[in-house]
């Protein structure tokens, strides 16, 4: 049986959990020392950014089987190829066969000053905060050019303690699983992420600073985010496959309203020269959402193409239309659905990644209400002397509130936008330390959801 959480027209208070206790922050840490045990004498992956400093996604560069696609909340690319100190790690010399079993610690910790921690619009409070953030990533078979088999891992806690508001302190628990298999004709390709957010951010195990704050909502709550991305391509020709696709999306608010979307769908798909693909299908899906809302289906017509150019340019694009159905009397939504992502490496130690998306979402806050949202996101970063990262992350995101139920008037209407540049120097091959400057706001059709916010941070990093 669903849940009934029906919120009120304004916003409603913080929804905060009770703050992290010494229990909790013990069984971080032990999770933490008892993976790093394990990992002891095993290969290490290649180096990675800062995790501000790329993209999920995912938010999310996978190969043409499957084709990339904003699965994470970033958008399309899973940008890790942005490295922070550009070493990769070189096959067994004395085997003379490529490593099996990878592992990599890292641990990140930044003080910040925020000038705005509620995302409020006129209760404005400012602190400080530092936040510390291990992470462990372990992985079997081709974890870093990924166009073999391989299974990967990425466990990151993210521990934020307030200076002033300590009651306001949090702890997020942001998961990553990816892997790919595959057989003679066949390939599978699967991503899990969980993310456990406490708080006004909408964060990944790619980016912790805040670019994208949950405007939906707009203030500190609890989301529990599900996302599972299942891909199968089966070569039918030389020239021709299948791609089939299973996708589901849980969003739960323990002081909100929750959803739950599940879709399917079908393409087919031409190489039309070595570089660039075409692709033609459908996908269908369900929207489960909490009472008192309707129930959805929707249906989606698509067009998509990719291209490969290697170590230059690799883009993809898919195209097309939705028509949306409501458990009721409201009649049907068509509207025009997209995504897109593409990286671009034009010199040695410079590297740009845009990702865009839009798609239909049920609200977190208002009963009888969706949204179209439409995100684009920008990120480059360029390499100075070998060992300084000149980084610049831009997005904007609209949100297009429409009723789902007869005799909802949706009013509001967001424009929310974000940039962050930072720096960051690479002291040893272990250790780096940086700066960074971010600022977001909204600005909605309904003024107490709208905000700005500016923050302040300082950064360092070790690898194990």
């Amino acid at each position: 049986m669903r849940s009934h959480r029906c919120p009120s027209s304004t916003p409603a208070g913080t929804g905060k959990s009770a703050p992290p206790t010494g229990a909790g922050l013990a069984l971080i840490a032990g999770l933490f020392i008892a993976c790093t045990l394990a990992a002891r004498g095993e290969d290490p992956v290649p180096e990675e950014p800062l995790p501000s400093s790329s993209d999920y996604t995912s938010t999310q560069t996978n190969p043409v089987a499957p084709p990339p696609s904003p699965s994470g909340l970033l958008g399309a690319f899973d940008a890790r190829n942005l490295t922070l100190g550009g070493e990769s790690v070189p096959e067994n010399i004395s085997s003379g066969e490529p490593r099996r079993f990878h592992y990599r610690l890292q641990l990140t910790v930044r003080g910040v000053w925020d000038d705005n921690i509620f995302i409020s619009n006129t209760n404005r409070i400012s602190d400080y905060y530092f936040a510390i953030e291990p992470m462990i990533t372990v992985g079997f078979g081709d974890v870093e050019g990924r166009g073999g088999n391989y299974i990967r891992l990425d466990y990151l806690p993210s521990i934020v303690l307030f200076v002033d508001h300590s009651n306001e302190d949090a702890i997020s628990n942001l998961i990553h699983l990816d892997g790919q298999y595959s057989f003679s004709r066949l390939k599978l390709w699967f991503s899990q992420d969980v993310d456990i957010l406490d708080g006004a951010n909408l964060n990944s195990t790619l980016d912790t600073t805040g670019l994208l704050a949950n405007v939906d909502v707009s203030t500190p709550t609890r989301l529990n985010l599900f996302i599972t991305r299942v891909r199968a391509n089966y070569d039918l020709t030389p020239k021709v496959f299948l791609t089939g696709e299973f996708d589901a999306q849980i969003y739960d608010y323990p002081d909100f309203i929750s959803s739950e979307i599940i879709s399917g769908g079908l393409y087919i798909n031409y190489n039309w020269t070595p570089k660039v693909t075409v692709g033609i299908g459908a996908t269908a899906g369900y929207d489960f959402v909490d009472d008192p809302n309707p129930d959805q289906t929707f249906e989606q017509v698509n067009a998509r193409l990719t291209y490969q150019m290697t170590g230059k340019l690799n883009f993809y694009a898919s195209a097309g239309v939705e028509f949306r159905q409501f458990d009721g009397n409201r009649s049907e939504r068509t509207t025009p659905v997209f995504e897109l992502g593409a990286t671009y490496h034009p010199f040695d130690g410079t590297s740009i990644t845009l990702a865009g998306v839009r798609r239909m979402l049920p609200s977190g806050f208002f009963p009888d209400q969706d949204f179209a949202t439409t995100s684009v996101v920008l990120r480059i970063q360029q390499r100075l002397l070998q060992r300084v990262y000149l980084g610049v992350v831009a997005g904007y995101e609209n949100d297009d509130y429409f009723g789902t139920a007869t005799g909802v008037n949706a009013t509001r209407d967001d424009n929310y936008y974000f940039v962050e540049p930072s720096v960051d120097v690479l002291i040893t091959r272990f250790l780096s330390a940086g700066v960074y400057y971010l600022h977001r706001q909204d600005d909605s059709s309904i003024a107490s959801f709208s905000f700005y916010d500016n923050q302040v941070g300082v950064r360092a990093t070790i690898r194990f």
